[in-house]
């Protein structure tokens, strides 16, 4: 978790890099910016309030960490605060080599230099890296001698970030810990800031487990099981609430345990351990046996949780628990599929 309370912005660099394959260019600023603490204030809330779930990303190279660019400017800045203005250079030009997507808007890029940010309980200098693409139209109302005039003028809300990073002083041999939003491009088009420019990757933390076991279940419930046992969409269904209720019942996972209160029959547990082996080897990952539970990965997944049938194109049942209350069958004289549902009110 992040805390900002006690956070303050030291230095801070604006440059405006455009779309490279439309030879936008880049203009840089020829200084750091000299600051009033209630600018600073306001920054330092359009910079940080965006980032407030606990899902962390390092810094990485397929061959060699130190062949990532933004971990190679980031050293120097840490090893060397008074060497923002001229790695805030460095990263503006590989941002403007990464911005050839079409869809790609110019806009300012800030590099930032924050001491005392909250992570984990311990007080980190970070380096913060964000990009403004989109423009708002302000009205502006005042009073003349007789009458109230109205202007307008194009400018940048506050609470809108739309990209940005902040790179935490902490696991530097593992690629740093990395937060990061984007909270305006949806498509191709934002591939650009998380694997060109920055080039991040989930870190392997107590998030990153739980999210990856949740997904793991999730995949050998609804794709391996029908594949090798007799189980309809019902009991599809009942398998994920069982093991949703068990992330949300423990503070703790165990492997072991897990499987065998959820799955419980032998066959069923050993297709599972197999299934688990491969879909480590394919995503290259490992699942540990056991991890601290993590809530906020709970609330993320839980939305892929959903455990519904769906029947044609009239009719979803959701299916939140009392599997033997669902009975399923086959009409000879309509000849259609059906569910019975047996429930005690109606609300």
């Amino acid at each position: 978790m992040i805390i900002s309370e006690e956070a303050t912005l030291e230095k801070l660099v604006i440059h405006k890099t455009g779309n490279k394959s439309r030879e936008e260019g880049i203009r840089f600023s020829k200084s750091t910016l000299q600051l009033n603490e209630s600018i600073k204030d306001l920054l330092i809330r359009y910079f940080l309030s965006p980032f407030k779930n606990s899902e962390f990303f390092n810094l990485y190279h397929d061959a060699n960490l130190e062949l990532n660019e933004v971990f190679h400017f980031a050293t120097a800045i840490f090893d060397d605060p008074q060497s923002l203005y001229l790695n805030s250079v460095n990263l503006a030009n590989h941002l403007y080599e990464n911005s050839v997507h079409p869809k790609i808007k110019a806009g300012e890029f800030y590099v930032a230099y924050f001491e005392d940010l909250m992570l984990e309980g311990e007080k980190l200098n970070a380096i913060g890296l964000f990009k403004s693409e989109s423009r708002e139209t302000y009205l502006k109302v005042y009073p003349t001698s007789e009458n109230f005039n109205i202007e307008h003028e194009d400018g940048i809300n506050i609470n809108k970030l739309d990209k940005g990073c902040l790179i935490f002083n902490t696991e530097r041999e593992n690629g740093f810990v990395v937060a990061s939003v984007d909270n305006l491009s949806k498509g191709n088009d934002a591939q650009y800031w998380t694997d060109n420019f920055l080039k991040i990757r989930q870190r392997n933390d107590d998030y990153f487990q739980t999210s990856q076991a949740l997904l793991l279940c999730k995949h050998f419930v609804t794709e391996k099981i029908p594949e090798s046992f007799d189980l309809d969409r019902a009991g599809q269904a009942a398998l994920l609430n069982k093991s949703m209720k068990f992330f949300k019942e423990n503070d703790n996972f165990e492997m072991e345990e897990f499987v065998s209160e959820v799955f419980q029959e032998t066959d069923v547990i050993e297709t599972f351990n197999e299934y688990r082996r491969d879909f480590e080897a394919e995503r290259d990952l490992k699942i540990n046996d056991d991890f601290e539970i993590s809530g906020q990965a709970i609330k993320k997944n839980s939305k892929f949780y959903k455990s519904v049938i769906k029947l044609d194109k009239n009719f979803h049942i959701y299916v939140h628990g009392a599997r033997e209350n669902i009975e399923k069958g086959f009409d000879d004289e309509k000849g259609l599929n059906y569910y019975r549902l047996y429930f005690q009110e109606e609300y």
